[in-house]
């Protein structure tokens, strides 16, 4: 019985946002209230789900690891389906689900008459399973998988304003900031499977201190606590977050006030054990709490709007919990989790609104910062960390970004002979495809149009070829025959280019998901 009702929990709201995505591709109508309903009452199911967990807990004792079944197995390679189920799991993974009820309902409301409405509804169930999945995995496998669908989530609602480029510039300066956390989650899954053979939390915990300068523990916390840190938006990597705010205020609230900017804090947490064996990587995280907490609470004294100010206040608040851990309170950390993430979503749930009431102008700078003009200029700056980032990170992957599709605009479409700049969909195969579909050649026994010497080559090819089929192998079937497979092609192209439009990547990136799980 255990065993099912964990498995349902970050099942149930994938289930709900695949059946969205379906309706939104295939253009199904569906009532937004029924949509909005249906999410609520996944997260609500969700909740009941984990209380009747807690209960079992009360009354039987904490059920510990729960192996559900194996997710993948080669030689010395095994990934469970594994779950852990204690304090630390339970009582966090009730909150969150609870915030993700109240944030179902609220967004029903609040997107009313939104035209991205669906796509919406179904990035937050995405998300919702997801996080209930960082929380509950018994092991950092399945922990990475929540960690990377969360991110993609994250990365879909701050860019959710499609046709605002800075919408979708800020989607990307925390794509990029965030995969260098995702580095250091590789290189610790990586080093726990090398040097213990298994990722399962409860064996990393095991894992004892070496008589070398940099042990086995350090190397396995270091990339572990890389990505706790960008993930939680802790000094250096806090300006993304700043600029996170782009997507509708329930997201805002639920991933940067309440949930997804604790999950570091929460991976801290659960390695905990791990990480007292190691002093130094300790006081670290006392240096990088105590200088997050003062970079947000500068940051915050020149903000102007109230949720730049809650997001500076909530950057100072998570970097006094890594201090936390630091000076190894980690008990004390847990529940100050819990209470800023309680109190942070609803203060951003009605920062809409007290900013509409509030008439008067922002509280003034105090005076003791306007009077240290360098002080006030580096917090108005925000300590030139946006700037730096951006030219280490952002520009080059923007820029890597520009080459390749320079590259494959004035090589690979000169080589298959495609036109370039003809069409927006997204490849030179698609452009040429959908060229001959649309009547770009229409002479008999052509089914293409090529330019230069490869693209005169792969069209008399591919013509001759065409032209044997025709004639030779369809000939004696019948004309009904070679009319049918002619319609049903037509049929499957028509299909093959609505898929390659841009809106339906998001639909893509879930399918890839879900077959990899």
């Amino acid at each position: 019985m255990i065993k099912t009702l964990v498995a349902l929990i970050p099942l149930l709201p994938w289930l709900v946002g695949g059946w969205i995505a379906v309706a939104r591709v295939g253009r199904f109508s569906i009532n937004e209230r029924k949509i909005g309903h249906l999410s609520t009452l996944s997260a609500l199911v969700v909740l009941l789900l984990i209380l009747g967990l807690d209960v079992i807990a009360l009354i039987q004792g904490l059920p510990g690891q729960v192996d559900v079944g194996t997710w993948f197995e080669s030689d010395i390679y095994h990934v469970p389906i594994s779950f852990t189920l204690d304090w630390l799991s339970l009582g966090h993974g009730t909150l969150v689900a609870l915030l993700m009820t109240i944030s179902m309902r609220f967004s029903t409301n609040y997107l009313h008459h939104e035209a991205g409405m669906m796509r919406f509804m179904m990035v937050m169930n995405l998300f919702a399973g997801s996080m209930m999945l960082i929380i509950l995995s018994g092991n950092a496998v399945l922990t990475f998988v929540g960690w990377e669908l969360a991110g993609v989530s994250s990365f879909l609602l701050i860019g959710y304003a499609l046709d605002r480029p800075i919408a979708t510039r800020n989607a990307q300066r925390a794509m990029v900031t965030n995969r260098i956390g995702d580095a250091g989650f590789i290189l610790g899954i990586f080093l726990a499977y090398k040097w213990m053979g298994s990722v399962s939390w409860d064996q990393i915990h095991t894992l004892e201190l070496g008589n070398d300068l940099i042990s086995q523990t350090s190397l396995i916390a270091c990339g572990f606590m890389l990505a706790a840190l960008a993930k939680s938006a802790q000094f250096p990597f806090s300006p993304w977050i700043s600029r996170a705010l782009d997507g509708p205020t329930p997201s805002s609230a639920i991933f940067y006030g309440a949930l997804m900017v604790h999950a570091g804090l929460y991976l801290t947490l659960r390695l905990a054990p791990l990480l007292v064996q190691e002093p130094w990587i300790m006081t670290l995280l006392v240096i990088v709490g105590l200088l997050t907490a003062f970079y947000g609470w500068i940051s915050g004294l020149v903000q102007s709007d109230v949720k730049s100010a809650l997001i500076f206040s909530t950057i100072s608040q998570v970097g006094l919990m890594f201090f936390m851990c630091g000076m190894g309170w980690f008990t004390l950390a847990a529940w100050a989790m819990a209470a800023h993430a309680s109190w942070r979503a609803w203060q951003l749930f009605h920062a809409p609104s007290l900013g509409f009431m509030t008439s008067k102008p922002a509280q003034p700078v105090p005076r003791w910062l306007s009077n240290q003009h360098w002080l006030y200029t580096a917090a108005q700056q925000r300590f030139w960390l946006e700037q730096i980032g951006d030219m280490l990170f952002t520009h080059s992957a923007r820029k890597m970004a520009q080459d390749t599709r320079m590259f494959e605009e004035r090589v690979v479409d000169r080589l298959i002979g495609v036109p370039s700049g003809e069409s927006d969909t997204i490849s030179s195969l698609v452009r040429w495809q959908a060229m001959k579909f649309e009547g770009g050649d229409h002479r008999k026994g052509h089914i293409g149009y090529g330019q230069g010497v490869f693209g005169k080559l792969i069209q008399t090819v591919a013509t001759l070829l065409h032209w044997v089929e025709k004639h030779m192998v369809l000939k004696g079937t019948g004309e009904n025959f070679l009319s049918g497979l002619q319609m049903l092609g037509n049929q499957l192209l028509r299909i093959d280019l609505i898929l390659s439009r841009p809106r339906y990547l998001i639909f893509m990136i879930v399918i890839t998901f879900v077959i990899i799980l």
